[in-house]
């Protein structure tokens, strides 16, 4: 007898196509048959050793989190409600071009520091690993063997292999260099990943020119995989810096996903459409695109990542040397208040919509919660003045929320037809962004039910059966007999988001049931001690094997 019956669900079923009402019978981590209208019908109904009245709610795929950051997450909590209380039973890390996969020693010590704000120091992570693939085997590990709360896919991050074969410096790789970074690639590829990502504002991923992306992506499109960029600007530049994606990846043959594709700043308000006409004229010139948007306004990210390219050269540690010496300083700040720093897209920063989210020095609490302009009032400095004391007080580790959205934009964007759903949620810090915890319930809460942006089935689709398609997953990311029983029971008149910027860490109301591989790991709308999350690996097929 089958583990599993989920009696008189509407089943939304990942397609886009509208739903039904059936059974669907469970065994062995997948959906073993679907019975449609079974109790109208009147025919014999299926069994199983475990009933569930699923009777006024929705089940529908699990969602897939096209852009996490939870690459230290995973490991270091196995509850990891953030993510399994919102109906995520996949998450894709090794996001915005750096993570701590392939490293040496030395690189994993400078990207630990580089990346404090998004992931903690990793005091209490033991990194046994080095490659791709040892990552992957320690996430299917998880705890004592037991796994993780929820799916990982990974994406070898671009500036962790710059930094890996060239290191810091802002010049282009030599030849020998170059090579090093392909074959670093496709050992990443070979041994798993989904593809490749990059932090184009970011160093040291932001030194690499467009020939020697290009060249990188090559690779990744051998083994069928995608490129996920943070593309150069989301300011002053941002419908070029997408033209300059949709260019390169055209160049390499590769398949682009555009993360979190925002238009914010000033400058772009209301622009939406320009991006979108630009996409419609890339698929329909053949392209294989798609993207990812978090349902919210401001963006997330870390302090220092404001700074210009040319003040974090070097790394963490010259960043801090650079902070500390006046003259220099100086030259941050006129090109952070008057220039526009590429770090800050171009654009001039405006200390009044840069809120402190986290910091790594608990005894800094006071920042947080606050923009660096209101505790530059209260401290009787200007904000620069407290911007460069809290970077060099907190050792680069504050994170920020960046206020500069457009409500418009992101409806725009998130109606297109290659639009996935992304968290970029960042669980750091004492007030992270709501979207961590909230994304996917305020997607089916506040845009469907509440604004009609999308319909229940056109959202289900862009949060389950798009990014299986893009990640290449021919069996998850739909309700069909045969697929992975990942899945979501979830009540659409109750779903909501519980997370807000007052209280981030709040979990989503209506989603009482979360399966992965066929097993609870939300029941009763409670955490389980579930662990059947898994690494997610690509299967390393090389599309040209001749390629020397």
């Amino acid at each position: 007898m089958e583990e599993l019956v989920i009696r008189d669900a509407d089943v939304v079923d990942g397609s886009g196509e509208p739903s039904y009402r059936a059974d669907v019978v469970v065994d062995g981590g997948r959906i073993v048959s679907i019975v449609k209208e079974a109790a109208a019908a009147g025919c014999q109904r299926p069994e199983a050793r475990r009933e569930l009245d699923a009777e006024g709610l929705v089940l529908s795929p699990g969602f897939i989190d096209m852009h996490a950051h939870s690459d230290l997450a995973v490991l270091r909590d196995p509850d990891h409600s953030a993510k399994a209380a919102q109906g995520v039973t996949l998450e894709v890390l090794g996001q915005d071009g750096l993570s701590y996969a392939p490293v040496d020693d030395r690189t994993l010590a400078e990207v630990r520091r580089a990346i404090t704000g998004w992931n903690g120091y990793g005091d209490d992570i033991d990194f046994d690993w080095r490659s791709v693939g040892e990552y992957l085997d320690r996430l299917d590990h998880g705890f004592d063997g037991r796994g993780i709360a929820v799916n990982a896919a990974y994406l070898i991050p671009q500036g962790t292999v710059r930094m890996l074969a060239v290191g810091w410096e802002d010049r282009e790789a030599t030849p020998q260099e170059l090579d090093r970074m392909r074959q670093l690639v496709a050992e990443g590829m070979e041994q798993g990943a989904v593809g490749m990502s990059s932090g184009l504002t970011y160093t040291p991923g932001m030194y690499a020119k467009d020939a020697e992306l290009t060249e990188l992506c090559r690779v990744v499109a051998e083994y069928d995989g995608y490129y996920c960029p943070h593309h150069r600007s989301y300011g002053a530049g941002a419908l070029e810096a997408y033209e300059e994606m949709v260019a390169l990846t055209r160049e390499a043959g590769c398949a682009l996903h555009l993360a979190h594709a925002t238009m914010n700043f000033g400058v772009n308000e209301g622009r939406a459409p320009e991006l979108l006409s630009l996409l419609d004229q890339a698929l329909a010139a053949g392209a294989d695109i798609s993207l990812d948007t978090y349902p919210y306004t401001p963006g997330c990210t870390t302090l220092v990542a404001m700074l210009p390219s040319w003040a974090s050269e070097g790394g963490p540690e010259a960043v801090l040397k650079r902070l500390a010496d006046d003259g220099t300083a100086e030259r941050i700040r006129h090109h952070m208040e008057v220039v526009g720093a590429d770090g800050c897209h171009g654009v001039p920063i405006e200390w009044d919509t840069i809120e402190i989210s986290g910091v790594a020095d608990a005894g800094l609490g006071d920042f947080v919660g606050r923009t660096i302009l209101q505790s530059a009032r209260a401290r009787g400095e200007t904000p620069w003045a407290t911007a460069r004391h809290l970077l060099l007080a907190d050792r680069l580790g504050s994170t920020i929320l960046q206020h500069v959205g457009h409500e418009e934009n992101v409806r725009a964007i998130m109606r297109h037809r290659v639009h996935t759903g992304g968290s970029d949620g960042i669980l750091q810090g004492t007030k992270p962004h709501p979207r961590a915890y909230g994304t996917f319930p305020q997607y089916l809460g506040r845009y469907v039910r509440e604004l009609g942006v999308l319909s229940l089935e056109e959202c289900v689709a862009h949060l389950t059966s798009r990014p299986a398609a893009r990640l290449r997953l021919p069996d998850r990311g739909l309700v069909r007999e045969g697929y992975k029983a990942d899945l979501v029971l979830f009540d659409p008149q109750t779903v909501a988001a519980g997370a807000t910027y007052e209280n981030p860490r709040t979990l989503p109301t209506g989603i009482p049931y979360v399966l992965v591989d066929g097993r609870f790991v939300i029941a009763d709308g409670r955490r389980t001690d579930v662990l059947a999350g898994r690494a997610v690996r690509r299967s390393p097929v090389r599309r040209n094997a001749n390629r020397q």
